[in-house]
């Protein structure tokens, strides 16, 4: 018959012996209560991303033929998805190791797995750091790039600026000009929609337009004719009919 609080009190002993500084006793009855800290290899190189766990077990009835009581009293840098994964690992592990003492392999499987976590963090840092640079740079260089030009884009561009330059020529013309005003002639040319402004407005009237002869009743009789004939003496100077 196999003696399982023997075995148990020997397997302390061993912890004990082996882990001095990392290993507390709860409680001895009815059965053993202990945790231990577990640390990974060389955290001190990765102070950032550092982990432990404080693994609190509990000896069963028939341990070590039965998987011990396991639980996190506390952990370092990990959240709750690591801390499942790695209580499922820490059961895997007392599982395929039914019948033997089992601490001492459960926290040393524990400890390389952390190993491999802390480092695999610092590695996730890295490289998304890295890559926030090269997309950084990225931006940089295509902002000082500008757009790329083809064929198509580059004769979008040249008809829009030939139809600004000659916007420019024509209100530079008119600039020039300002001082004269613009001919009939020259607002026809201008404007090609007012050759046709009276025949609309005829349209409009239905072809026939009233004038009210009232409105011309105190105007008095116009001397058309004088005035046209002095416009027309090449010799006449203003303020000949004064005299």
């Amino acid at each position: 018959m196999t003696d399982y609080k023997e075995e148990q009190r020997n397997e302390i002993e061993t912890l004990q012996s082996i882990y001095p500084d990392e290993i507390e006793i709860v409680e001895e009855d009815p059965y053993h209560v202990f945790q231990l800290t577990v640390m990974p290899q060389d955290a001190e190189n990765f102070p950032d991303h550092a982990m432990y766990a404080v693994i609190q077990f509990t000896y069963t009835k028939n341990y070590p033929d039965s998987a011990p009581l396991m639980e996190f009293e506390s952990t370092e840098n990990m959240d709750d998805a690591q801390q499942e994964s790695l209580m499922d690992f820490m059961k895997a592990q007392a599982e395929e190791n039914l019948g033997m003492a089992k601490i001492f392999t459960i926290v040393s499987a524990v400890q390389e797995r952390t190993t491999n976590m802390m480092e695999q963090a610092a590695k996730d840092e890295e490289e998304a750091a890295e890559r926030k640079k090269k997309s950084d740079e990225e931006a940089e260089r295509k902002r000082f790039e500008g757009t790329r030009v083809n064929v198509e884009s580059f004769m979008a561009w040249k008809s829009k600026f030939d139809a600004e330059r000659a916007e420019m020529r024509r209100l530079k013309g008119l600039s020039d000009g300002s001082s004269k005003k613009p001919t009939v002639k020259e607002l026809f040319m201008a404007d090609q929609s007012l050759y046709n402004s009276d025949v609309k407005f005829l349209q409009a009237e239905g072809d026939t337009l009233e004038v009210d002869e009232s409105l011309f009743d105190d105007m008095g009789e116009l001397d058309l004719e004088d005035d046209d004939d002095d416009d027309d003496d090449p010799d006449y100077k203003p303020g000949d009919d004064d005299d």
